[in-house]
């Protein structure tokens, strides 16, 4: 069984715009239902609350409407991830935040339970590599409460990418457990193509 970690709460990020898929990423089905969903459950075998991290007109999506949420909020309005991390960590200040975006549909236990494993409280976040261009993956890791000053004074020399923020910290770095856990979606033909690779692996 699985023991949750007390303080240590999960992010569901979903605000994104998925301009370029042209539906919202939260509500595509890999797994049988929103992904979202599968996201919001796995977080929820490790950490003690999770939430949904969404705007203000997202609330009411289905695969969200039921489920804790913390909407991006001013001065973190529009800048994207980076905006609902901060959101999060204004709203619950004390806790340290494992943050998933919700376009990742090979995601697995064993990657988190590593992440969780191979924290390093010490730094300000921990992080794999990617296993595609070996820089810091920022949409599956953990961000301590203590990161917050950071983070804020990142966004307020004008940068909004959470990826250039981890380049530039001190962050626990981790091989990859699973080389395509980590890949997104970000258009159609992406996600008809994962679709197939995940009916491939089910009848494998």
């Amino acid at each position: 069984m699985v023991t949750k970690i007390k303080s240590l709460y999960g992010l569901v990020l979903t605000g994104g715009k998925s301009t370029r898929m042209k539906i919202d990423k939260a509500s595509l089905e890999f797994h049988g239902k929103k992904q979202s969903v599968v996201c919001y459950e796995l977080l929820d075998k490790f950490c003690e609350q999770v939430f949904i991290s969404n705007r203000q007109e997202q609330e009411n999506i289905e695969g969200q409407r039921n489920y804790p949420q913390i909407h991006d909020q001013a001065p973190f309005l529009d800048i994207g991830p980076l905006g609902g991390i901060l959101s999060a960590m204004t709203t619950h200040p004390k806790v340290d935040w494992l943050v998933l975006a919700c376009d990742l549909p090979f995601i697995n236990d064993a990657v988190i339970e590593n992440l969780i494993k191979s924290r390093n409280p010490k730094k300000v976040a921990t992080a794999y590599i990617s296993a595609h261009d070996s820089l810091p993956e920022p949409l599956c890791a953990i961000y301590e409460a203590h990161s917050f000053p950071t983070l804020k004074a990142h966004l307020n020399s004008g940068k909004s990418c959470p990826r250039k923020f981890l380049i530039n910290a001190e962050v626990e770095l981790l091989k990859p457990v699973d080389t395509k856990a980590l890949d997104n979606i970000n258009n159609p033909n992406e996600y008809q193509e994962a679709l197939s690779t995940l009916k491939k692996h089910h009848a494998a």
